[in-house]
């Protein structure tokens, strides 16, 4: 009985799966094999249909001919492998692109998220929450990074009105209809919760294991982190709007009259008692962060006018259903966004 129960979610996951599982990959062929294994241990117990989407973000490392073998044991396993590294913005939007599941679940492919963390948040998804999302309360990394995570979480907390405690954790569930019209760019990965609650899904969040990394090497930028907040700042602007160059034009322009008027008000603070020096006025920094923010919107809105794709696909990888054995089939194609 236990074996036709498999057979029967095994066939269901062909035509159309509950629940997608998407993990990102880049440069990751030494945890490949042991994470699929441990995942679809998981999986196989939480019974109810499935698929597995690798998004293979232009790895350089032989983590594609990984998953591609992968692939050609199983067919609930597919593999979106990108041309060139796009980021992981850009593999969370193939990742909702390309999958087919009422119920989607993103994963990092460096052992660091616990399969076994899944089924507590489909848990989630069953309680009639629209977005469960993953807490690395206990994360495993450095001190410093770790505080400036938690400033950086607590500030998007405040701004959006969201309240998630850890918008960095890949390690989410979402229903498809609460995040399926979106186009991501940037860092926006990280503020899907944004626009799911924008779309006004039910959100929790709960604690998960976040491991020691054993295999590879972080992916960790500061920089990337940083861009964030600019991020942030769109999406607070422009909302669902279909011309958001011209929100940003208008938020570049308020940031040059500000940092304008912070200029004014320094000079007259230097001939007026008590003639505060420049070099010991904070106004100075704000004129200056204000008038390069400026720049970084009016950037930003240059570059959203130029509506390139997200990323490129070299090729799709996935088995034939019912076809015992058989080739893979692979496909190639270019993302179609925006």
């Amino acid at each position: 009985m236990a074996r036709h129960a498999r057979a029967m979610a095994r066939h269901a996951a062909t035509e159309t799966p509950h629940v997608s599982v998407i993990v990102l990959v880049y440069n990751e062929v030494d945890s490949v094999e042991p994470l699929h294994r441990e995942l679809m241990g998981v999986l196989d117990a939480i019974g109810t249909s499935f698929e597995v989407l690798y998004i293979d973000d232009g790895s350089r490392d032989g983590s594609n001919e990984k998953l591609g073998q992968i692939a050609a044991r199983d067919e609930r396993v597919r593999v979106v492998s990108f041309r060139r590294n796009f980021g992981r913005t850009a593999a969370v939007q193939a990742g909702i692109d390309h999958s087919r599941g009422a119920v989607l679940v993103f994963f990092d492919g460096d052992m660091q998220n616990d399969p076994h963390d899944i089924p507590h948040l489909l848990e989630k998804m069953d309680e009639g929450y629209d977005v469960a999302s993953g807490w690395r309360r206990a994360r495993a990394a450095s001190r410093s990074r770790a505080l400036l995570s938690s400033i950086a979480n607590g500030v998007m907390a405040r701004l959006t009105g969201v309240g998630v405690s850890d918008f960095g954790c890949t390690l989410k569930a979402f229903r498809r209809e609460v995040i399926e019209g979106v186009r991501l760019d940037g860092e926006m990965r990280r503020l899907l919760p944004v626009y799911a609650a924008e779309a006004g899904a039910r959100i929790t969040e709960l604690p998960v294991n976040h491991r020691p990394r054993t295999y590879g090497k972080s992916k960790y930028s500061l920089a990337a982190s940083s861009r964030v907040l600019l991020d942030l700042v769109a999406v607070k602007l422009v909302g669902g709007s279909p011309r958001p160059v011209y929100s940003l034009g208008v938020a570049a322009a308020g940031a040059w009259l500000l940092a304008l008027a912070a200029g004014v008000v320094v000079a007259v603070q230097r001939v007026v008692p008590p003639y505060v020096h420049v070099h010991a006025n904070l106004l100075v920094v704000a004129a200056v962060g204000l008038a390069i923010i400026g720049v970084q919107l009016f950037l930003a809105a240059l570059t959203v006018q130029r509506s390139e794709p997200t990323y490129v696909v070299r090729e799709v990888i996935a088995r034939p259903p019912h076809r015992q054995p058989g080739p893979m089939e692979r496909t190639a194609g270019r993302a179609t966004l925006r």
